[in-house]
Parts: C-alpha cells; structure tokens; sequence
C-alpha cells in the first residue's frame, strides 16, 4: 500500500449518508494540518435525506474523485447508501490510489480490494469518531504516513496462527451485499476482519448465520473480532457461530465503531498470532 507525504492531494467523497458541514469542516483542518490538499463533497442534498445525494451522483463523485490527480480518496462517512451505488462504478478500470473509509464503506472495500487494489478501514473526517478522538486520528496518520505494519492488541479467544490476506469489516455490510453482481466469498486463506454496531445479540445471530450458510467463512483462515459498540453482550452468539469454524480467533482488538480505533489495512497479506494478540503485516 502507498503512503502519503506532506503536500499530497487528497479527495473527500459522500458515497454513502451526508456530514454536517461542521464536522466535515473540522475533519478538514485535522488532514490540512498533516500538510495534506483537501478537496471537499460537491454531491447536491437529495430528496431522500439519508442519502447524500442521488446514487448518480455520488458514484459520478467517486469515479471522478478516483480519476483525478491525487493520492488518495477518503469518505467523510459511512450511514447507509454505499449499496446503492456500487453497481454503477467501473472497478476494474480505476487507477490506485489510498483510500479510506469505514462502516458502510464496507462494501466498497470489497469492490476494491477483489480488483487488487488494498484499502484502509479507518475513521472518516465527517464523523466524531475522528474528529473528537486524536487518538484515532494518530494512529490512521501512523498508517497513512508512516507505515505501521504490526499491531498489538486484543484477547486470545482462539489459538493459533493464521496466515492470509485481510478481508471484511463491518458484520451487516457484509451480508447485505451477498447475492450482489460481483459477490464472492473471500479469497483463500483469509483473514477476516469484523465489527458492528447497534446490532442486538439475535440480530448478530442472523447476520452471521446469512453469511456462514453463503458460504463466507469457508475459505477463512483466521478471524479479528472488534469492537460491538451499542450490540449488548454479544460474547455468547459470537461464540456460538464462529468458535466451530476451527480458525484462530482474538477478540477485543479494538477497530470499528470504538474509542480510538486503530486504522487497518484490507486487501494485504498478513499474519495473525492469535495466542499472542499479534497482527503483522507480510
């Protein structure tokens, strides 16, 4: 994955729900002071306003945004609408570019990452989740500037050590693209990311029971649980569905909807050491 340095250019998509203007406005000043150019979201308000505008639109902003001279793309958040406008994007013929985004974002870190392209699963600056948290704003900068590749965290819940590339993010995203156009499960080997938030334990149960029965987990070699923010005690149904797979799996790492949540890449190799509550880049 490329790294970013001072004076790079980056662009601000909506792909999914709108950001308050005073949010995004103080996202803004955080990537400015990195010594980053920040483009803003031009997408027009639409009629329904869960969107930040019609999915036209947003993916006419995306590709344009992917197409332009600079380093990287970053959404300003998640909510909901990135499903609705996947279908309309040229994957295969976007150029590289860093890219940034969480939660709903999802779904396009599938899209990239199964064209080749690796992503990053982070804090996205139309939200409190960067702006109000410096803590997980260091640490995306650590990823986007310096490269951190190893990480330290979270409770063994699975022994073992487990070897593939990075795939996943937030648990509902995931199954509600299953059955899509270009929908596939993820590549050998795996190792899956996952998180939520405000999805009641059943609730949980069902969106891991859908993608078990398409098959999602077969091909996964290892699993990294995050954080289940809003979920209630989800301890049991995670491990009701996913301690039968026989896969190494640590809980409690610490990226999602969560206080200073740490920034991975997707779509890169890497090794997980779940007795040790290691990830490491390959």
């Amino acid at each position: 994955m490329s790294l970013l340095v001072a004076g790079d250019r980056v662009a601000l998509v909506s792909p999914a729900g709108p950001a308050l203007a005073s949010k995004v406005d103080a996202g803004v000043a955080v990537l400015r002071s990195w010594g980053l150019e920040v483009t803003t979201p031009v997408v027009e308000p639409w009629s329904l306003g869960y969107l930040a505008g019609s999915d036209e639109a947003r993916a006419a902003e995306f590709v344009s945004a992917w197409t332009s001279d600079v380093a990287a793309v970053v959404c300003v958040r998640g909510g909901y609408g990135c499903l609705r406008m996947t279908d309309l994007v040229p994957w295969k013929d976007l150029p590289p570019r860093v890219f940034v985004g969480s939660s709903d974002v999802t779904v396009l870190h599938a899209e990239l990452n199964a064209v080749g392209l690796p992503t990053v699963f982070g804090p996205m600056p139309g939200t409190s989740d960067f702006v109000d948290d410096a803590v997980a704003q260091q640490r995306l900068r650590a990823l986007l500037f310096e490269g951190v590749s190893s990480w330290t965290a979270g409770t063994p819940v699975v022994p073992g050590i487990a070897r593939g590339v990075l795939t996943g993010g937030n648990a509902a995203l995931l199954a509600a693209a299953v059955g899509g156009p270009r929908w596939a499960p993820p590549p050998d080997g795996a190792v899956a990311l996952l998180e939520d938030i405000g999805e009641e334990p059943y609730r949980l149960d069902r969106i891991l029971t859908q993608l078990l029965r398409a098959g999602w987990f077969e091909p996964v070699a290892g699993i990294v649980l995050g954080s289940w923010t809003d979920c209630g005690d989800v301890s049991s149904v995670l491990h009701d569905r996913l301690s039968g797979l026989g896969v190494p799996i640590l809980g409690d790492f610490g990226f999602g909807h969560c206080a200073g949540q740490w920034s991975l890449p997707l779509g890169v190799a890497a090794v997980l050491d779940a007795s040790a509550g290691t990830l490491t880049l390959v």
